[in-house]
């Protein structure tokens, strides 16, 4: 038997499964690590954590399969995307990572955006913004604020490139990440040096990874002093993954122009396929080839949306009963008895693409529960999302479905708030965890057993349920949903 082994390095843990050919899991395990936040929307994780995770994850995973682990022949990564990281000359490093959820350089970001630089033109249509979540308004960060250790920095990379320098010493960046967030082309000479110049930043591509490798393509074998941590043979092949909402793609199956997927989690990220470059404001993308060979992907996120749940979970003291929260919520009529919330806790990613516009809960009164927060955050993360499709609408882009993976799949009345606020059915394949099931297929298609990635995905993702909207509640969300698009214009002036 051959085993594949997947590892989805996410924000809170990572989760290790093992996967047989036909793309049924077999085993796993989550590990999970600590995340530091502060002041300024900061949030910041210890590279070390990750590692220590994917070994005690790993040993768990083939434990709780059963297998001989002398049949996994290939394994693939899928994790946060714009982790940013400094290493020293021998993978050391020499700060906590930047997560993902770090916004801190948003002035950094209007930098980049002010170069006019025609790398800028794959979001937004050339207008921007530019995400202070991504690599270069980071790096630039730490160049400007900490700068003896950007000049100690022999490698700037991201998490999922950390993960395979330990796993087999390359030095390898992922085209998926660095397509969509470090301004890598690979239609239009590579690395966005004229934005590097004009940012006074030319010795970063010295510090980033030299190469560049598609997903599913093989980096190499695993190390001696890798394979001896896993519990594995060198001969283990490391197949480039990638952002783990992208790679997510893949096991939804959703691969193919005018599919949609929805990857739920801490953040939502909204994704298309399309067969030729599509610019419009407010829709990040098309990037080329970062997924699908000769397809492009558009994309909408929001930042926050299950990390929300969890702040409500902190903020009532750590003892909420979710299970019990879902049945009142779900008896609840739609407005949570005139509850309206704006989904932007740490800053919106699109389509407004502002770090420093905050999440507010309206129209509270002394007769709210917490079950009516908790209904009112799951409908403005959904207004969120219809925001985007509504973006994604306006410039040409536009699906007959979603296809959900991930966390709040768990949920049946989440999964119907988002059909009936959209106004579309909802699928969930058979597998929700898609970063996972995308991996594996990406493994075995790196270790020679599919002649694609298409093929592969035709294997190993199967179907699952389907929920339609009901006419009636989206037809009343209507209404409330453009309450909600007026919150962001009159909370933005508020604030500011």
């Amino acid at each position: 038997m051959a085993y594949y082994l997947t590892a989805d390095g996410g924000t809170e843990s990572l989760r290790a499964r093992i996967y047989d050919l036909s793309g049924h899991c077999l085993g796993q395990k989550a590990v999970a690590y600590e995340t530091a936040f502060s002041a300024g929307a900061r949030a910041e994780q210890a590279p070390e954590d990750w590692w220590n995770a994917l070994v005690a994850a790993t040993a768990g995973a083939i434990a709780d399969a059963g297998i001989d682990p002398a049949g996994i022949e290939a394994m693939c990564c899928a994790t946060t995307c714009c982790t940013v990281v400094a290493l020293d000359a021998e993978g050391r490093p020499l700060r906590p990572a930047l997560l993902w959820m770090d916004v801190r350089a948003h002035a950094e970001a209007d930098a980049v955006l002010a170069t006019g630089d025609s790398a800028l033109a794959i979001n937004g249509a050339g207008h921007g913004p530019v995400s202070a979540e991504w690599m270069i308004p980071k790096a630039l960060w730490l160049r400007r604020n900490e700068p003896a250790i950007y000049a100690a920095a022999h490698t700037i990379c991201e998490y999922q490139d950390y993960l395979t320098l330990r796993l087999t010493g390359e030095r390898c960046a992922s085209l998926d990440n660095a397509g969509l967030r470090w301004h890598y082309s690979s239609r239009n000479g590579g690395w966005a040096r004229s934005m590097l110049q004009a940012l006074d930043l030319a010795d970063l591509e010295e510090k980033w990874p030299a190469r560049v490798v598609a997903p599913g393509q093989v980096i190499g074998t695993l190390t001696s002093a890798a394979a001896r941590a896993l519990g594995l043979r060198t001969h283990v092949k490391l197949v480039q993954g990638g952002a783990d909402a992208l790679i997510g793609m893949i096991g939804l199956g959703v691969s193919q122009p005018g599919q949609l997927a929805l990857i739920t989690g801490s953040s939502h990220l909204q994704f298309g396929v399309t067969q030729a470059p599509l610019h419009a404001p407010g829709v990040w993308g098309a990037y080329p080839d970062i997924v699908y060979p000769d397809r492009w992907i558009v994309e909408g996120g929001q930042t926050s949306t299950g990390s929300i749940i969890n702040w409500l979970r902190r903020f009532c003291g750590g003892s909420l009963d979710l299970a019990a929260l879902n049945a009142k919520a779900a008896a609840l009529e739609p407005g949570a008895d005139g509850l309206l919330v704006q989904d932007h806790f740490q800053g919106n990613r699109t389509p407004y693409t502002d770090p420093l516009s905050r999440g507010a809960i309206v129209g509270l009164t002394l007769a709210h529960e917490p079950h009516h927060v908790f209904r009112a955050i799951m409908e403005g993360i959904g207004f969120g999302t219809r925001a985007i499709l509504d973006a994604f609408r306006a410039g040409g882009y536009a699906s007959t479905e979603i296809t959900v993976g991930g966390g709040a799949t768990a949920s049946p009345i989440w999964m119907q708030i988002h059909a009936d606020t959209a106004g579309l059915p909802v699928r969930i394949p058979a597998s929700p965890d898609a970063p996972s099931t995308g991996s594996a297929v990406l493994a075995a298609y790196g270790a020679g057993r599919f002649g694609s990635i298409d093929e592969g995905i035709g294997v190993m993702v199967r179907p699952g349920t389907s929920i339609e909207p009901r006419l009636a509640e989206t037809e009343r969300y209507e209404a409330l949903y453009q309450r909600y698009r007026a919150l962001y214009p009159a909370l933005k002036g508020a604030l500011s």
